[in-house]
Order: C-alpha cells, then structure tokens, then sequence
C-alpha cells in the first residue's frame, strides 16, 4: 500500500506545468500499446517510440493507447505534444500522488484515479495511479507499471463481447472506469476477510502481534477512503458534465458506476466500524485481563497485611512480652495467623472477589 503524503519537496519552487516524476513504481523498459478497432475489425500491436502514436491522431476508429511507465517524462511530453495537452495534464500524469478528479479540457476530458488489485498468489494490495484522457477518438491511459485491471476490457475488445465495439470512445474510458470502481469489490472483500478472521482471534486470545495488525488495518482503511470519495465526486462530475464527448446515452451506465461507488464507501465505513470495534474489543480484553491481575494481587496483599502486623509485633526487641515466655506462645501466634487468613479468604469468597 502507497504512503498516505507522497512527498513533494523535490518539486517546490519548479514552473507550473514542469513534468517531473513522483512516485516509487518504475519499470526497466516504457511500454506504449495499442488496440485499435472499429465494429467490423481489430488492430493490436506494441510500438516502438512515441513516434509511433502519430498515425494513430484523427482516424474514425476507437483507439487506446496505453502507456506502462511513467518515469520516462522525455516521452510523456512527446505524447501530450502530440495529442495537444495542457502542461498541467501532462504534469498530474507524472505525479502519482495525485487526489482522483476529473478536469474538461473542452477537447478531452483528464481523469485522474487509484486502481487497487491484488497480485496473484499475494494477499497484499497494491495501489497505482491511472491516468485517463478521453478525447473525441481516443482514450489514453497511463500506468506505473504493467499490471492492471483491464484485461477483462481487452479480451470484450478483442473478442466484441458485448457492445463495447459499437459504441464510441466514451463507452471504453467508461468501462475502464467500471473495471477500476469494481475492482474495489474484490479489495474490499478481502478485506472484509481478513477483519472477521482478526476479530475471531482477538475474541479467542488477545495478542500485542494482533494490535499491531489492527493498526496496520487501519492505516490500510484511511488510505482508501482517501482514494474512494474523491472517486465519487469524480464520477458524479462526470455524470453531470454537458461535454460533447459524453453521448447521453451513457448516462445510464455513469449512474450504475456512481451507485457502485456509494455502496463501496457504504461497505468500506461498515469495515472501519467493524475494525472499531475489534480495537475496543481488544483494549477492554486486555484491560480485564490486567483488572483480574490486579485483584488478585490485592487480595493477596491484604490477607498479608494482618499477618505482617502480627510478625511485626511480636518480632519486636522488647524484654518483657508475656507471650515470649509462654510454651505455647509460638502455636498461638501461628494459630491466629492461620485462622486470620483462611477467615479473610472465605469472606473474599463470599463476596465473590475472588
């Protein structure tokens, strides 16, 4: 899981619009594909160079460019020239701590949000920045690193599942939207997973290693909530949006998106409850726990109280003490102390403190 602030100090000062990178995830060589397709026929293929994009600029067909590694800024700015692009879009593309929104450029429409998937054969999360261009006939995405997921998008695609292939390019930047927003599902089912099976343990023997995954949870769910409510508002704005690049009869699939993002954030504030609850479980756990160290301890100390001022008077150094004399002296004392003790212990008994 990213860090909750990206550090943006190597940045301060630079002009508005300076493309730097900021972000961890770097891949050894940048990658640039292409599906291009229409109703009747497919073009998939990797290009070499950005070079490449040009002949792919104002043709009648759908097109997705997608981009894998965002380090390489000498090629981002080669895109954004070629497809026109403000200097800020180009330099939110390149910061992966950006908050997830959407902007109307007029000629497209940026978008900015977190994609969270669960690598296979790995129980952990891993969150990526996706940045998404929509413009009249095309859809450009750019990733950190390779893995995604859209391949269920590219196998609609390639295989004309569904409609995907007879509509336009604003079906296509609303499906990969849909696979990301879905997706969260998947994360937060696990998520979910992982909750109950800690609140079993916690109700079966608290643990400090279980307060410590409790807190690792918790930074996990401040994280995401960060990323889910902003990607409400971005795509509510783009529901409501008048854009010419937005047919209206997408307006129906936007609603079902933004629906599934309230009942993500619904989920995700019942898993905070949920984990809440697990923590106060855990603490009052522990705190009885210390309460029933404490008491018996006190009751411990108190049986001997009575009997440490009984030793301590007659261990004092004064020559005339009746009972040091007295054959049976030191039975009696020994008597008193025991009937002392058992006396107390039966009324704590009774009073059911111990």
């Amino acid at each position: 899981m990213d860090s909750l602030l990206k550090k943006h100090s190597g940045v301060a000062g630079l002009p508005p619009g300076t493309v730097v990178y900021l972000g961890d995830q770097r891949v050894e060589q940048t990658q640039i594909s292409v599906i291009d397709y229409s109703d009747g026929e497919i073009r998939e293929q990797l290009l070499a160079s950005a070079g490449e994009c040009q002949a792919y600029v104002g043709k009648s067909t759908v097109t997705w460019i997608n981009v894998v590694g965002l380090h390489d800024t000498d090629l981002l700015q080669e895109i954004g020239d070629m497809f026109d692009l403000h200097p800020l879009v180009l330099e939110d593309i390149a910061n992966t701590g950006q908050r997830p929104k959407m902007e109307d450029h007029g000629d497209y429409i940026f978008m900015a949000l977190k994609m969270l998937y669960r690598p296979e054969n790995d129980d952990g999360v891993v969150a990526e920045q996706v940045s998404l261009v929509l413009g009249p006939n095309y859809v450009l995405t750019f990733q950190e690193v390779e893995d995604d997921v859209f391949d269920r998008v590219r196998e609609r695609i390639r295989t004309s599942a569904g409609r995907i292939r007879n509509m336009g390019c604003d079906y296509l930047a609303y499906s990969l939207i849909d696979s990301v927003v879905d997706n969260y599902f998947t994360v937060l089912e696990a998520l979910g997973d992982r909750i109950e099976a800690l609140h079993d343990a916690v109700t079966a023997k608290a643990k400090p290693e279980t307060l410590t995954e409790i807190h690792g949870l918790k930074r996990e769910m401040v994280y995401l909530r960060k990323c889910l409510w902003p990607l409400r508002e971005l795509v509510g704005n783009l529901e409501s949006d008048e854009s010419k690049l937005i047919d209206a009869k997408l307006a129906p699939y936007l609603r079902d998106v933004y629906g599934h993002t309230i009942q993500i954030i619904d989920n995700l504030e019942s898993l905070r409850d949920m984990l809440s609850g697990t923590l106060d479980i855990y603490m009052t756990i522990v705190s009885n726990r210390m309460n029933e160290v404490m008491r018996v301890l006190t009751v411990i100390a108190t049986i001997f109280m009575p009997l440490t001022f009984i030793a301590g008077i007659y261990g004092m150094n004064f020559e005339v003490m009746p009972e040091l004399k007295w054959p049976l002296g030191y039975a009696m004392v020994w008597g008193i102390m025991l009937a002392t003790a058992t006396g107390m212990a039966i009324f704590f008994k009774r009073k059911k403190w111990l």
